[in-house]
């Protein structure tokens, strides 16, 4: 055995450190993905964390499982879509760029919680005990990319579904070839045959400027997919049950007081928040927010038992 292969010797530091380097593109866009799955014994599982070196802690670990399942699945057949956010364990490392530091406030990097993207499905399958196909897909980010990321779990979580880890992997190692995310850059992004073209804004853009402009200095194929924002969601789609009541929750959100939105579905409820949230921009929700939110979350006790009135 060679001596300096120890515990503290230098090798063993090169070596972590290159394993944090190897993923550092893919980790300016991501934290890690996640498979959740529902086991007979545990419940509600992680199967599965890439890239496999990405430590979460348990009470991370936990609250995307129980996060990751729409509370009453029951009647959610087929595919579904929503966000949550949930805080980072105490002593977790930052990150550190200067992305924020060019960034607009509401979409800099998250520091102390991260989002997690879900595309839920479920369907019947006989061949299980339960009688049904019960899997989640997790993006876990600091970045509030919402319909970026949705977007592109539309495109890899079917595929994803029939073809598992092996797939996973193939996705993620693309992802860590992206350019990192630089506000004012639009910016082409290969995934599994597609190419979404984005354009990541920036603390100096003019409210309403124009939007992205397809690049025409690379001959692409397949030609880029644009998404016309990486962010934004529809405001009239997710409002247009209140909207006599619209002055009103665009207040209090303005003002930060307590707020609860109860919706038939984690997607309707998820998309009202995060608008809500987004409806005051360009200034920045300083409150804490939960997009998608269930009785099981640690955190749930914290919220249920203040004292003050709201």
């Amino acid at each position: 055995m060679d001596p300096l292969d120890g515990f503290d010797s230098p090798r063993r530091d090169e070596a972590t450190a290159d394993s944090r380097s190897a993923w550092t593109r893919f980790s300016s866009w991501l934290e890690c993905v996640c498979v959740v799955t529902f086991d007979l014994e545990l419940g509600q599982a992680i199967e599965l964390v890439y890239p496999q070196d990405v430590k979460l802690t348990e009470k991370e670990k936990t609250s995307i499982c129980y996060l990751s399942f729409p509370d009453s699945y029951s009647g959610c057949l087929g595919d579904t879509q929503f966000t949550f956010r949930l805080r980072q364990s105490v002593g977790r490392q930052g990150f550190r760029d200067i992305y924020n530091r060019d960034a607009p406030v509401a979409l800099q990097r998250e520091k102390a919680h991260f989002f997690g993207y879900v595309y839920f499905r479920q369907v019947k399958d006989v061949s299980m005990k339960r009688g049904y196909f019960q899997k989640s897909l997790v993006l876990v980010s600091r970045l509030p990319y919402t319909h970026l990321f949705h977007s592109l779990l539309q495109i890899i979580a079917p595929e994803f579904f029939e073809k598992l880890e092996p797939f996973l992997e193939a996705v993620c190692n693309e992802i860590d070839q992206w350019p990192p995310p630089t506000p004012g850059q639009t910016l082409n992004l290969p995934i599994v045959g597609v190419v979404l073209q984005i354009r990541i804004p920036s603390k100096t853009d003019k409210p309403g400027g124009s939007p992205v402009r397809q690049i025409t200095k690379e001959n692409l194929l397949p030609a880029p997919t644009l998404l016309p924002t990486i962010h934004e969601l529809d405001l009239f789609k997710c409002f247009q049950s209140v909207l006599i009541h619209l002055q009103m929750v665009w207040e209090l959100a303005l003002l930060g007081e307590p707020l609860v939105i109860m919706a038939p579905s984690p997607t309707v409820c998820s998309e009202t928040v995060l608008a809500l949230v987004s409806s005051i921009s360009p200034l920045k929700f300083c409150c804490d927010f939960r997009p998608y939110f269930t009785i099981h979350d640690s955190e749930f006790r914290e919220y249920t038992t203040r004292t003050q009135a709201p």
